[in-house]
């Protein structure tokens, strides 16, 4: 990283990011992404996201800095203090992070892939239970699970939408999945698992056409699946940077004394 690195300013279109963008933006000489070696991100952790999946669809990645103008933003930055954006980014800590990549088959043969940042979710689209097979590495180790749907979560994402369903808090650096199962009918005491992030799973749909199945990417939704392959895409680490003492393997940690 540069001595004095290129910062580019992206804000999220609500009023809060927009106002805080006008008013830092005098405050430093920025560049566009494409020039910048670091981006500061105003907004919430959906803007991040958004960010961050662009960075990778284009192929661009560079660390990322968030200020949040949002609701929880666990991904970001308080974004009142009185030091220099600069100076913050500089001393700010760097926390890496490994994407999911999906990849996903239609019953009419189309194939979707998508990145996942927190994690990718398998949802049942009508009344009807989800009935899904479930392989690890080629090998089956559940031939039917009966729920509402089932979700692999990234350690940066199991605070989420993995932890509303009950599934495992897992600290960054740990290089494990979360697979969780959402509302499970059959087998009714199972779960999940914790799995190294070497590891493929494949879900597959069985009796598609009866009990239809969404998957869920991060915020990338593909309809009528009848196959989604799952892994952890380590050579594309993701970069975010954290203020001293407020990095998100602490808030990760802080998460499981919660009551």
């Amino acid at each position: 990283m540069p001595e004095s690195p290129r910062l580019a300013l992206l804000a999220s279109p609500t009023d809060r990011a927009q106002e805080a963008e006008a008013a830092l933006m005098a405050s430093h000489d920025w560049v566009s992404l494409e020039e910048a070696d670091i981006a500061v991100v105003l907004g919430g952790d959906g803007f991040m996201l958004q960010t961050l999946h662009h960075m990778l669809d284009t192929g661009r990645v560079i660390p990322a800095y968030g200020l949040n103008l949002g609701t929880v933003g666990f991904l970001m930055n308080r974004q009142k203090a009185t030091r220099p954006i600069a100076e913050r980014v500089a001393k700010a800590r760097s926390v890496a992070v490994a994407p999911l990549w999906m990849e996903a088959t239609t019953h009419s043969g189309e194939q979707f892939s998508s990145w996942a940042i927190n994690e990718v979710s398998l949802l049942r689209e009508t009344r009807q239970t989800a009935k899904l097979e479930v392989s690890v590495n080629g090998k089956v180790r559940m031939p039917e699970l009966s729920c509402d749907g089932v979700l692999v979560a990234t350690p940066a994402g199991s605070t989420a939408y993995n932890l509303s369903a009950n599934g495992p808090i897992l600290p960054l650096g740990s290089s494990m999945l979360a697979l969780t199962p959402i509302s499970p009918f059959r087998p009714r005491r199972w779960r999940g698992a914790i799995l190294p992030d070497s590891c493929e799973i494949l879900f597959r749909s069985l009796e598609a056409k009866k009990r239809p199945v969404s998957v869920v990417a991060d915020q990338k939704e593909v309809r009528d699946i009848c196959e989604v392959r799952v892994s952890a895409a380590r050579e594309s680490r993701l970069t975010l940077l954290f203020d001293k003492g407020k990095s998100l393997d602490e808030r990760i940690f802080a998460e499981q004394f919660l009551v």
